[in-house]
């Protein structure tokens, strides 16, 4: 396997493909070799879309996993973390080894490729099946067409090859010659490739260094095992047309899980640029109770298949809530304290963060650390044909937000409550003030764009006021001020919504709540109302209780 790329071939380890940014927030790219050997002067991997870089980081954890050999034990990874550097004569002289096998374009193991993957139909095929979201024919990159679909470079076929096994869409396929699951030249849906059923988290440190370390979870007890039937795969034989028995193909660790092959595909073109993609369906993955394999994913359980296969607990990966930030959802992050009795927990962290959390408290990271939490994920519509949208958020805290018994970090998650609970309050006024103008539709927008408003002002104060916390924080206090932001941002838009309301609302009407008690909705007692109930759910901001006046039912 010794050896460098076909002469007509194109090397990811020697040939510049993946985009990253320097120290001065220059973009570049560089080969996988450079990524290693410059990963203390590289920012972070860079890619179009976040997706990609997910893929692309998960590429190159695989490959230091196997350099590192685990790493095997906390020790080993301890090492690593104290002289801040990467065993890069190791990782060149692993690179050097299994060379032939990263060339997109060799002539009988192509890179994440079947070399010689056909339909029995020769067709034509173009660049959208890799590039574009086929099934409704609408471009994914908006800014391609004409002659930016006729031919790419080998370097950006090379990325979207990465995403394409990670994040295809389902729907129907190419049938390919040899895949005894094609039928009438067709293969038909196996659902997304491996990683687009993940809500993705990962680490970022200072730089690149960093965030590999980080989101480096060592073959240790409690975190990753070993089997020595785990291989990445470009270290097995090429992969054919057919779907890898499921006795054989794994996954057996991380090595295997992060170069999964979720389809077959073969490129079309040479060194000159890339002219067209055939993917067929690979190797489907079921991600049921894989928490303990998986480290950069959120789990929940699942109550149908609890039910179902009548057993507790099931476990499986919860792609990320597009519609809301992610401080919204901050605990889901953090590392859950257990629950009470013997209930397994109805979430689990990411494996990389909690890997994070016992460094701290091991003391191997300082109490003064802080990292960057990376999320991605994307949506699937129509049966997981298409594309929705793809998400991306990130957190910087402090690592003692991840201790269980944290102070602080029971004031973060509080924090995010209090946010939510005044929004809800402020929803609450909008519809009062609807009533009070004589709408019979108190859904009319009005709440949503009030609280639409709300977090859009709350997202960059929470984001900054979160990053701000350390060791010499005060919990208390730092609540205290999170409190009086809050109510100072959300009273601001209730003045506004109660000063537009009209003289409809002032004069008002008389109603009934919702215990079918007579009320009286006007825009002063629905102000009124509102005052009171900010004070209720920012107690921290409450002034004297006289004269307060209780919202109706």
């Amino acid at each position: 396997m010794k050896g460098s790329s076909h002469p007509a071939g194109f090397s990811l380890v020697d040939k510049a493909w993946i985009p990253v940014l320097d120290g001065a927030g220059q973009r570049r790219d560089v080969s996988l070799s450079d990524l290693f050997a410059q990963a203390d002067g590289v920012r972070m991997i860079a890619c179009e879309l976040p997706t990609q870089t997910f893929a692309i980081l998960r590429l190159a954890l695989a490959i230091l996993h196997r350099a590192t050999n685990g790493p095997p034990g906390e020790a080993a990874w301890r090492a690593l973390w104290r002289d801040r550097r990467l065993p890069v004569t190791d990782i060149a002289d692993y690179l050097g080894e299994v060379g032939d096998r990263f060339d997109l374009l060799h002539p009988t193991q192509p890179f994440y490729q079947v070399a010689d993957l056909r339909a029995a139909k020769e067709n034509t095929y173009g660049l959208e099946r890799i590039l574009a979201d086929v099934p409704n024919g609408m471009p994914f990159l908006t800014t391609r067409a004409g002659t930016g679909m006729e031919a790419i470079t080998p370097a950006e076929a090379a990325r979207w090859l990465v995403h394409c096994q990670a994040y295809d869409t389902s729907g129907i396929k190419t049938g390919a010659v040899g895949d005894p699951n094609a039928k009438n030249g067709k293969g038909y849906p196996i659902g997304a490739s491996s990683l687009g059923w993940l809500g993705g988290v990962y680490l970022e440190g200072a730089n690149l260094l960093e965030t590999l370390l980080l989101n480096l979870v060592p073959v240790a007890p409690g975190w990753q095992v070993a089997d020595d039937r785990d291989l990445p795969v470009w270290e097995r034989e090429p992969q054919t047309a057919a779907e890898e028995p499921e006795s054989s193909r794994g996954p057996y660790g991380l090595l295997s899980l992060y170069t999964w092959q979720s389809r077959r595909i073969r490129l079309f073109g040479d060194a000159n640029g890339i002219t067209g993609a055939m993917i067929s369906n690979g190797d489907r993955f079921e991600w049921q109770d894989r928490h303990l394999l998986e480290p950069m994913s959120v789990w929940g359980r699942s109550g149908p298949r609890e039910k179902e296969q009548k057993r507790t607990p099931i476990y499986l990966p919860r792609p990320h809530d597009h519609s809301r930030a992610l401080w919204r959802g901050l605990q889901a992050l953090l590392p859950a304290p257990p629950p009470p009795g013997s209930e397994p927990p109805q979430r689990l962290s990411p494996m990389v963060v909690q890997w994070l959390a016992r460094l701290t408290v091991t003391g191997v990271v300082g109490a003064d650390f802080r990292a960057r939490t990376r999320a991605t994920s994307i949506t699937y519509g129509s049966k997981q044909s298409v594309v929705d949208e793809v998400f991306s958020d990130a957190l910087t805290m402090n690592v003692l937000l991840l201790l269980e018994d944290s102070e602080l970090r029971a004031a973060a998650v509080a924090a995010a409550d209090d946010a939510e609970k005044a929004v809800i309050v402020l929803r609450r006024l909008a519809e009062n003030l609807a009533r009070a103008a004589g709408s019979r539709d108190t859904d009319s927008g009005e709440a949503d764009r009030a609280a639409e408003r709300a977090y859009a002002l709350l997202d960059r104060a929470f984001r900054d006021w979160l990053a701000r916390l350390g060791p010499g924080s005060d919990p208390v206090a730092e609540r205290t001020k999170w409190q009086q932001l809050v109510r100072r941002a959300v009273e601001r838009i209730g003045r506004d919504l109660v000063a537009a309301a009209g003289p409809k609302a002032w004069i008002g009407r008389a109603g009934t709540d919702r215990t079918g008690r007579e009320v009286h909705y006007s825009s002063s007692q629905a102000e009124a109302w509102f005052r009171t109930g900010l004070a209720k759910v920012l107690p921290m901001t409450a002034e004297s209780a006289q004269n307060r006046q209780e919202e109706p039912a």
